[in-house]
């Protein structure tokens, strides 16, 4: 909890949110920032990590992990406070936390859904060394406007 106000901060903003899934609000408001501090903390094993820079956590790196047959692979997701943005950070942090994903967790894929026009996170992504898979046509809503996604993979 102590890296609430910091949290809040660097979340409540619509650059940000207008490219991340729904349950990432904007405004982000405390009370959203503490429901989901409350909720990591619930996480067995923890698959979600705070960028820090400084002892200050400016951004949020996570794993949604799978079961069942897709056991292997895992869903990686990400934001970065904007004052932090072009500084190569959100690339270095990808791939350190795919390099642990592939032990930690037993993983032979991780993958990631930018939203097609998101130009910073693609860059991120293949900076990093993940590989386009596919492009997803009109697969996800935003604000009301369809969009497509990209399927971008890393493999153990």
């Amino acid at each position: 909890m102590d890296d609430l106000p910091a949290l809040v901060r660097h979340a409540n903003n619509a650059r940000i949110a207008a490219n991340l899934r729904d349950r990432f609000p904007h405004p982000y408001t405390e009370e959203a920032g503490r429901g989901w501090l409350e909720f990591l903390q619930t996480l067995t094993p923890p698959s979600v990590w705070a960028i820090d820079i400084g002892g200050e956590a400016v951004g949020c790196i996570g794993l949604q992990l799978h079961e069942d047959v897709e056991r292997v692979s895992a869903e990686l997701g990400y934001w970065l406070g904007e004052a932090f943005w072009g500084r190569g950070i959100t690339t270095e942090t990808v791939r350190a936390v795919t390099a642990e994903a592939f032990d930690a967790f037993s993983l032979t894929r991780v993958y990631a859904l930018p939203f097609a026009d998101n130009a910073g996170s693609i860059r991120v992504l293949e900076k990093a060394g993940f590989v386009l898979e596919g492009r997803m046509p009109r697969s996800a809503i935003k604000n009301g406007v369809i969009r497509d996604q990209l399927l971008y993979g890393a493999y153990r």
